[in-house]
């Protein structure tokens, strides 16, 4: 399979992990150097953007994104495999096969699809120094480096806990699952794949006041019509215009 350029795509689990609208993601990922302004006919329409992104474990949402993909940061560019169909969620067991935990198995904590990326609780972990400054030596933090789910991970069955190869197959309902090869079990995705920023499970999220409901994201509010904003206001509160502009004259 050939190897591409880190994509621009920002993965399924990600969006859905967020829970957040495709513009807002989209409005705070962009970066414009230059916008043509408006009301200047006389120029060619054109944006100046950055369009390359480089994905790490922080969120394509958050400040520290923004500020990794800040313009002038020069980065080796990152090259990450094509996957067809995702395997990996949050919440699966899997078996390390590489580093000094090879042989172990842990629970998959968080999902960076952009680079095929997992953590595992407890797993490949590193020391970081954090807080180095002149008069504080700093401390060290541990924590979970990521794992590429191509080659260095692998699920585990759960009906006898060994590492498995999958593949996805569908059942007589039509519904797609995960199957282990060696023994031809399915393995289900787990309850905390459906965890996002505001819930754990959405049987279990209970609607706040200010919350929009399905009903009212359902309807169709807006009636297009042949009326400037003003004259819709007016016909709205039935407000009538009587009045009869005095003459102007242009010399």
């Amino acid at each position: 399979m050939r190897i591409t350029e880190v994509l621009q795509k920002i993965g399924d689990a990600s969006k859905k992990f967020s829970n957040l609208p495709d513009s807002y993601i989209k409005r705070s990922m962009e970066q414009v150097y230059w916008k043509t302004p408006r009301g200047k006919p006389q120029y060619l329409p054109r944006t100046v953007e950055r369009k390359k992104f480089r994905f790490t474990t922080n969120r394509p949402w958050t400040g520290q994104f923004r500020q990794q993909n800040m313009a002038g940061t020069m980065r080796k560019k990152v090259f990450v495999e094509p996957v067809a169909n995702w395997t990996y969620f949050k919440g699966d067991r899997v078996e390390v096969l590489v580093g000094k935990d090879k042989g172990k198995q842990g629970i998959v904590n968080q999902v960076f699809q952009e680079r095929n990326w997992v953590i595992v609780g407890g797993l490949n972990c590193h020391l970081r120094k954090v807080a180095d400054e002149k008069e504080y030596p700093g401390i060290f933090i541990k924590s979970e480096a990521p794992l590429l789910v191509t080659d260095q991970i692998r699920l585990v069955d759960p009906s006898d806990l060994q590492g498995t190869a999958i593949e996805w197959r569908y059942t007589e309902e039509g519904e797609k699952v995960r199957v282990s090869v060696r023994t031809g079990r399915i393995i289900p995705i787990p309850k905390a794949n459906e965890e996002t920023h505001d819930y754990k499970s959405k049987s279990v999220y209970v609607e706040r006041p200010k919350d929009t409901t399905g009903d009212v994201v359902k309807e169709i509010t807006f009636k297009p019509a042949l009326q400037t904003f003003e004259m819709d206001i007016m016909e709205e509160m039935g407000i009538e215009e009587d009045r009869v502009p005095k003459k102007t004259y242009w010399y």
